[in-house]
């Protein structure tokens, strides 16, 4: 008898209020570092290693763009960077002798583990069940529901395959709502 496939691939991504409980939470976290961290994953869709290990010569803040030599892949990217992204790098503490954009303070090297910061932050929003890797995929359907192309997320996320892209994207009901809605009617009623 065969047995049961366990479907394990998560499907949790950000509202737009839950967004906003969360970013509250984040700037009352002990961890100065914290809210500039989650802030770039969710704006970038970064990987959380790709963030703590980012080193200020990977920021083009002329061409606005932050090139990630080591991705998961093993490609290189280049990401574009909005204006709120290149907010958080310019508000940022240059550290003396520190290569690393997101250091921690003490060490001046990149954190090994944000878990204290944001298991607090996310108790404190509501959010228990997310996990930071929702944010790339909050990321993604965010891009989706404003309308980006599949294609576009795909290459910001460094798929190679819009199928990876796809369990990212993911519409809202009020996306999908507005969707049937531009059906017209025609002579049909």
């Amino acid at each position: 008898m065969p047995l049961f496939k366990e479907n394990t691939k998560r499907e949790r991504y950000l509202s737009e209020q839950e967004l906003k409980a969360l970013c509250e939470a984040i700037s009352q976290s002990q961890n100065s570092m914290l809210e500039p961290i989650i802030s770039m994953l969710i704006l970038t869709g970064a990987r959380k290693r790709e963030v703590l290990d980012a080193r200020r010569e990977d920021f083009d803040l002329a061409r606005k763009s932050w090139r990630i030599s080591n991705s998961k892949s093993g490609k290189a990217r280049t990401i574009p960077l909005s204006e709120a992204a290149l907010g958080i790098l310019n508000r940022l503490p240059k550290i003396k002798g520190c290569p690393y954009v997101f250091a921690n303070p003490t060490t001046k090297k990149p954190f090994v583990c944000i878990f204290n910061g944001w298991e607090g932050a996310r108790k404190r929003a509501g959010l228990e069940d997310l996990h930071v890797h929702d944010l790339r995929h909050s990321f993604a359907s965010f891009l989706i529901n404003a309308g980006r192309s599949i294609y576009e997320v795909a290459t910001l996320l460094g798929h190679s395959q819009i199928k990876t892209t796809m369990r990212y994207a993911h519409l809202a009901d009020e996306t999908l709502a507005e969707a049937v809605n531009t059906v017209p009617l025609g002579k049909v009623a």
